[in-house]
């Protein structure tokens, strides 16, 4: 998928990364006063001079992206949801610049904003598939595999081996990167007038199905509250309790309210069922005797 940003949209990009470039380099000591003040004290004025200060960081692991074809101007505004990531995460006590830790939550929100945009088929976000995804290219380059527009058989067991990932994730991996996304509206073929979706089957059950189903599930419902009608107070309980809800309740904890013991109420139950069989299939009958008639 392409995407290019409109004159507008690339000015204003470009007047916020200029202006991103000119902001001072900060030193180990005030960048651990200002990663104190915004952590303990919670002074937002120095997140925002941190967060200014580092999004030429943003800005620089950014651009390494520029090649998947999403607009500079999205990359920049993930990476800096990293930062802010960072910056809510980072413990002052680190003996680590806040660069070294930021650097990670940067790379990791592109990549996973990248992965969700790159195309309309989801990629995926295991390790494993985001380390073939931004890897295979290179390692196709480092190997010398580049020739020709598949792999060779060679060639994938050694990006595998590489990645540590099974022969045939890296096989789902390069035809996913090999095929582009394409209109279910495209014509098949130059002079063709039908499309790809017209090939499509439509697996939903048809209106007169559906309206059949409908009715069906309405003259069940009828049918079974007729049958719970015909059976006695205490069996109707037991039913409710036993059949009727998604966790039912057991022998014991219904002996228990009625005052019987288990036993009887796995007797009333049993009845009750039968009772219920006898008019449902009652109704069956009836309902067919119906059907044939018309």
């Amino acid at each position: 998928m392409a995407y290019i940003d409109d004159p507008d949209t690339q000015r204003a990009n470009l007047t916020f990364i200029r202006a991103s470039m000119k902001e001072p380099l900060l030193s180990r000591e005030h960048e651990h006063d200002l990663v104190c003040r915004w952590r303990l004290d919670n002074d937002e004025t120095a997140l925002h001079e941190l967060i200014r200060s580092y999004t030429r960081l943003v800005i620089g692991t950014a651009s390494k992206f520029r090649n998947y074809g999403l607009p500079m101007g999205d990359l920049v505004q993930e990476g800096n949801v990293g930062l802010m990531q960072a910056a809510a995460r980072f413990d002052p006590e680190r003996e680590v610049r806040f660069s070294t830790y930021a650097i990670w939550w940067i790379r990791s929100a592109i990549q996973d904003y990248i992965l969700r945009n790159w195309s309309i088929v989801r990629t995926g976000t295991t390790a494993a598939q985001k380390s073939l995804f931004f890897n295979l290219r290179r390692l196709r380059a480092r190997i010398n595999d580049i020739g020709s527009t598949s792999m060779t058989q060679e060639a994938r067991e050694k990006v595998a081996r590489e990645l540590r990932v099974s022969l045939r994730e890296v096989e789902s991996m390069e035809m996913r990167l090999g095929s582009a996304d394409q209109s279910l509206n495209a014509t098949i073929g130059e002079a063709g007038e039908d499309s790809w979706q017209d090939f499509l089957s439509d697996e939903r059950p048809s209106p007169e199905l559906a309206v059949t189903g409908l009715r069906d599930a309405a003259s069940r419902s009828r049918w079974l509250a007729e049958a719970l009608s015909d059976l006695s107070p205490r069996e109707r309980v037991i039913i409710e309790r036993r059949r009727l809800v998604d966790e039912g309740a057991t022998l014991e904890e219904l002996g228990r309210e009625l005052g019987v013991s288990k036993e009887r109420i796995r007797q009333l139950e049993s009845r009750a069922m039968n009772k219920l069989r006898v008019s449902m299939m009652r109704n069956v009958s009836q309902f067919d005797e119906l059907f044939v008639e018309e």
